[in-house]
């Protein structure tokens, strides 16, 4: 059992990590039918199109700021009461103009969250502003001079998500330019429905520290090399990459595989209630069906820290409680 061990995640979409019951809960407040999506207490979807279908109908439950800064401290406190110690959201300040709330004031409302759940429970949390694949280029480059203009202690990461077999990497290498530029930390999703040359794609055009995913780097064992050898840090999500049958099944998921290769890796949850999964679940499954000992997975921990987008005195801070 891994609840004794502390925890840390850099990849977790803030709508996908929306608990069913406080879906429930909001779509009530608006009066609005959800029995097509949430079944006996759970997500009901079947494949990936179905899945963002899913997602999209959940994040259209939240509508204000007060929506989002319940749904940041929801998911940051649940995140500590299994022993995490710090958390990074990837928010979608475009989500929050098409729902006609405005970036500001969703980020605004994320932040209080963020802090609210740090008064209670201690929990450290930071922000990275996702770009959008399938909106395309102009579009993330709008967001991404929004996030160099965006100066909030809590946004300190960038990322690019969204459907991963649509435009090229190239297409966004603007975009990360501008981000890297205003001192953001750079991770961007490769590797995961797109195969290992997404990933050297991502290396080559934005040279960010880490990757979100990046599993599929297994199928090409230079690329795997060059990923432990450059010691950018993988973000793997196990949980979600079965659910999305990335991998049929955890014996064939690469995470040893490419621990033992040198990669720098860590655990995180994605969208972890969609994935009927959590952190504490990802966790579990490190140890007791991956068979990674307590010091394995602490080292994990601490690779995720260490990578973390956040300022030395708190990272310091952070790793003096491992």
């Amino acid at each position: 059992m891994t609840a004794h061990l502390k925890k840390a995640e850099l990849h977790c979409h803030i709508e996908g990590a929306t608990p069913p019951a406080l879906a429930l809960e909001q779509a009530r407040k608006y009066g609005l039918d959800v029995t097509s999506i949430i079944q006996d207490g759970a997500y009901v979807w079947a494949d990936f199109t179905s899945f963002v279908k899913c997602y999209d109908a959940v994040a259209s439950l939240f509508r204000t700021e007060e929506d989002y800064a319940l749904l940041a401290e929801a998911y940051l406190t649940e995140l500590a009461e299994a022993g995490t110690i710090y958390s990074e959201i990837i928010v979608s300040p475009d989500h929050g103009n098409t729902i006609g709330l405005g970036a500001d004031a969703y980020l605004r409302g994320l932040a209080a969250g963020i802090e609210a759940a740090k008064a209670k429970t201690g929990i450290e949390g930071r922000m990275l502003i996702t770009i959008i694949r399938h909106m395309g280029a102009e579009a993330a480059e709008r967001t991404a001079l929004y996030a160099a203009r965006r100066d909030h202690p809590l946004v300190t990461g960038f990322n690019l998500a969204g459907e991963e077999r649509m435009h090229r990497v190239v297409d966004f290498k603007r975009s990360f330019d501008i981000a890297r530029d205003a001192g953001l930390g750079l991770t961007i999703h490769a590797g995961e429905l797109s195969g290992a040359f997404s990933v050297r794609d991502a290396l080559d055009h934005v040279r960010p520290s880490r990757i979100s995913h990046g599993v599929r780097a297994i199928e090409d064992a230079d690329l795997v090399k060059r990923i432990a050898d450059e010691g950018v840090v993988l973000e793997t999500c196990p949980g979600s990459n079965i659910s999305l049958q990335v991998f049929p099944d955890f014996a064939s998921h690469p995470l040893r595989a490419l621990r033992d290769a040198g990669c720098k890796v860590t655990l995180n949850s994605d969208d972890p209630p969609f994935f009927h999964t959590s952190l504490l679940q990802e966790y579990e499954i490190a140890s007791q069906v991956m068979g990674f000992s307590d010091d394995e997975i602490d080292s994990m921990t601490r690779t995720a820290i260490e990578a973390a987008f956040v300022d030395e005195p708190t990272r310091t801070r952070l790793l003096a409680t491992l």
